[in-house]
């Protein structure tokens, strides 16, 4: 019954600012909101709640203490998840809860507070004592059922916000400069034509003063740019001083380690790919997904898709497990460059290997040395990586893998490579045979196959072996990778319904 409410509550919101729905799972939420009376408001610009309502954007709710554990349940019983920021980046007055929207296949990220929290991005260092008088002022939003900041409340925040926010001290705004400034001023814009100058001055007089009351509503109609306002941003400071969380020299010190941590975090997101958590870790603990398939399954591109999807909220780190298209190590980065080479020089492969021409007889003894040298610096690269993914999920990451090595078949695809040279001694087999075994012992938490057919398969790889494409189609059913949980999905369905499903899977698995 509930479902059906909801669905005939959103045919009856209006979609002002193009097709984009407004989020079913957001809508129960606030439904439940309203009728369990909870004191709430969205407190960021009202010019962004179409955006935050379809998932495009954080839904920051300003709620009142007394709601807080009620407000909670609620999110719960919705299916979000309550996800922890890593230490040193977590505070006391803020919850981060996400959920998955199966219908539109988005995150969304419902931010709670308990307290206002202003300042500099990297450091909200000032909580004013505001939260009660900002909530009484809440009203209904025009079109959409939220209740946001009232006019004079927004444009009082919009003017305390950005003259603390405005500074290049900090790397995050100062990196964003012309978007958070413009921002800044297309907010100011649209509050003009519905702002009453009288209640922002008597909002203004009555907590932060008379005196700076009348130059805040001197500012806000005037035509000067808020961050060139340096007198006005020194009289705020100055008022909100006594609500510092941290005396200056301590406050400029966690500035600075903030600062070092988002550069050090995004290099490692964008570049380095460590094991280590830099944002929001996963609850309960990180995990290891597998996404496996025989090559033109979609298999990177899953991998590239559902990476964004899920990094744009919690920590995640790809990491590719075979010797082709990915990005290489540092140790396999020598071997990969002198691939074009050996591929003129042996123009044929031996029995086992699934691209180019493959020749019946036995390896001689130039291509079996060249194997088994890399055979195994691919099996010493692969033990390096699975350490490496349990750390980041023992961590709080969620370590996503295109491929997962596995010694179940040892002819298929991602298995032992000696097997191919009959020549290779026992102590080499054995040695490359250990990583594997350790493969099985560090088995992913969760295995996502991508099944295609044979044709799909060949059409997409037309240098493969169609008899290897079967085999390994048909390999690939017995592959169980010793997962906690494994799932098939038909990837011969359109791409978008591919995501939906592995998607669903992942976020059941957090």
């Amino acid at each position: 019954m509930r479902q059906v409410n909801i669905q005939k509550d959103l045919e009856r919101t209006p979609q002002p600012h193009g097709d984009a729905p407004v989020s079913l799972l957001l809508l129960a939420i606030l439904q439940d909101f309203h009728q369990q009376d909870i004191a709430y408001c969205f407190w960021k610009s009202s010019r962004s709640v179409h955006s935050v309502l379809i998932g495009e954007g954080d839904l920051d709710l300003l709620v009142a203490r007394n709601d807080q554990h009620r407000c909670q349940s609620i999110l719960l019983a919705h299916g979000l998840k309550l996800f922890p920021s890593v230490p040193g980046r977590d505070d006391p007055s803020t919850l981060s809860f996400l959920g998955y929207d199966d219908l539109t296949g988005r995150l969304v990220h419902v931010h709670l507070h308990f307290r206002l929290m202003i300042g500099e991005r990297l450091l909200k260092n000032i909580r004013p004592p505001w939260e009660n008088a900002i909530l009484a002022r809440a009203i209904q939003h025009s079109t959409f059922p939220i209740r946001i900041l009232d006019p004079a409340s927004e444009a009082l925040l919009l003017m305390v916000r950005g003259c603390l926010e405005l500074t290049r001290r900090d790397p995050v705004t100062m990196r964003h400069w012309a978007t958070t400034t413009h921002k800044f001023a297309k907010d100011r814009e649209a509050l003009t034509s519905c702002l009453d100058p009288t209640a922002l001055h008597q909002l203004a007089a009555s907590l932060m003063g008379e005196h700076l009351a009348a130059e805040i509503v001197a500012a806000f109609f005037d035509d000067k740019p808020l961050e060139h306002r340096t007198i006005l941003t020194r009289h705020i400071r100055a008022y909100l001083a006594p609500y510092r969380t941290y005396g200056t020299v301590e406050a400029r010190l966690r500035a600075s380690i903030a600062a070092v941590r988002w550069i050090a975090g995004g290099l490692n997101k964008d570049f380095l790919h460590w094991p280590r958590p830099w944002s929001r870790r996963a609850p309960g603990g990180g995990a290891i997904v597998a996404i496996v398939g025989v090559d033109g399954s979609g298999k990177s591109t899953a991998v590239a898709t559902i990476g964004a999807w899920l990094g744009s909220e919690i920590d995640v780190v790809p990491m590719y497990f075979g010797t082709g298209d990915g990005r290489p190590s540092l140790l396999l980065r020598p071997f990969k460059m002198m691939m074009p080479l050996m591929t003129r020089i042996f123009r044929t492969r031996p029995k086992g290997a699934s691209h180019g021409r493959i020749d019946e007889r036995e390896p001689g003894l130039a291509y079996s040395t060249l194997l088994m040298v890399w055979a195994i610096a691919v099996a010493r690269e692969k033990r390096s990586k699975l350490t490496a993914a349990r750390r980041g999920a023992n961590r709080g990451l969620i370590v996503l893998t295109d491929r997962y090595p596995q010694n179940e078949i040892p002819s298929y695809n991602d298995g032992p490579l000696l097997e191919r040279i009959p020549a290779a001694p026992l102590w080499l087999r054995r040695l490359e045979a250990s990583s594997y075994v350790l493969a099985e012992r560090l088995s992913p938490d969760l295995v996502i196959k991508l099944q295609v057919t044979a044709e799909t398969a060949a059409a997409r790889e037309p240098a493969m072996d169609p008899a290897m494409i079967r085999k390994r189609i048909d390999d690939l059913r017995k592959l169980n990778f010793a997962a906690k949980r494994v799932v098939t999905i038909d990837a011969e369905q359109p791409l978008s319904e591919v995501l939906r499903l592995a998607k669903s899977e992942i976020w059941r698995l957090l």
